[in-house]
């Protein structure tokens, strides 16, 4: 397994082996043991799967009082996977990262607390696993929009399906409800 930070040190690209024979492959999806000598959590707490088709972009979401690390994976499909730094005073502050998680190439990305996450699917349609550090609580779902122009998200698709929750989203600069920014945290 290979961990590399990526522009934003918190947000870790994994890079699981694969061992291929005439029969397919094999990989380790989460190892204990592995994941946290390499400085990732361990503490999961819920296990969700999406399935979303052509175009769907989905996010960019995250909870505040119950904030949720998130180590995401396609098991099926392609999606360009999207993380915003929202922490106010993060030195980073409404950055973003994107990167492509498929099938073929079976990377994951841990998307850590003060994340808002999203994704949209380039594939005919995609199945998503993410491991989440906190349950999902209703109330404390928030989001910022995917197409805010300060953010200048460059997502790779042209005509989105979004959800009319999505849709609504405000602006990062309009957003009263963010983490905080704690460093060394």
């Amino acid at each position: 397994m290979k961990v590399t930070p990526t522009a934003h040190p918190e947000v870790l690209l994994i890079e699981p082996a694969v061992f291929r024979d005439a029969r397919g492959y094999f990989l380790e999806t989460f190892h204990a043991d592995k994941y946290r000598a390499a400085g990732l959590p361990v503490d999961f707490v819920q296990d969700n799967h999406s399935h979303s088709s052509t175009g769907v972009l989905r996010g960019l979401h995250y909870q505040l009082r119950h904030p949720q690390g998130k180590l995401v994976r396609v098991v099926t499909g392609r999606v360009y996977d999207v993380a915003v730094d929202i922490r106010r005073g993060s030195p980073r502050f409404g950055q973003w990262i994107g990167i492509e998680l498929s099938s073929d190439n079976h990377r994951q990305l841990y998307v850590p607390p003060g994340f808002a996450h999203g994704f949209c699917v380039l594939s005919e349609t995609v199945d998503f696993l993410y491991k989440c550090t906190d349950v999902y609580v209703p109330g404390d779902e928030y989001g910022i929009a995917w197409n805010d122009p300060e953010l200048g998200i460059d997502w790779p698709v042209v005509d989105y399906v979004l959800s009319d929750k999505d849709r609504v989203l405000p602006r990062l600069r309009d957003s009263a409800n963010l983490p905080e920014y704690r460093a060394g945290a």
